[in-house]
């Protein structure tokens, strides 16, 4: 039984799309990634330990980027036994997802990456379809 996977994928959530000849699978994905994190101290301080009240930049970065990961590896869980994956969708996700699984040791599997932009789940579904068709 062969087993084709396309997500579209953007910051915000992932449409797996899971085909098999039984049928097609669709799963969402949302992500709970906070963008925008809050600075903790970004009360204007005065005195001599205003700058330790507030947490450096780099560890900011850090904890979004364990939050990605998370969400990447929610995704990554979905895909299963799958022979191909295309990955589409809008922005920079796609190519995070694509190192993710580089890193997961799930290259071989990626048939394609393209660039598209915001999509209903029909148009997702009609997308994967194409693709492996061909």
């Amino acid at each position: 039984m062969k087993t084709n996977v396309g997500i579209w994928i953007d910051h915000r959530k992932a449409i797996v799309v899971v085909i098999t000849d039984k049928g097609v699978e669709t799963t969402l994905v949302i992500s709970k990634v906070e963008k925008q994190l809050r600075r903790t101290g970004d009360v204007p301080l005065k005195g001599r330990f205003d700058k330790l009240s507030v947490p450096a930049d780099d560890s900011r970065q850090r904890a979004l980027t364990g939050q990605f990961n998370s969400y990447y590896d929610a995704v990554i869980a979905c895909i299963g036994a799958a022979e191909a994956v295309l990955l589409f969708g809008p922005g920079e996700a796609k190519g995070e997802l694509k190192k993710r699984l580089k890193k997961r040791n799930f290259a071989g599997l990626v048939a394609g990456v393209e660039p598209v932009d915001k999509m209903t789940d029909r148009q997702i579904a009609a997308k994967v379809r194409q693709f492996f068709a061909e």
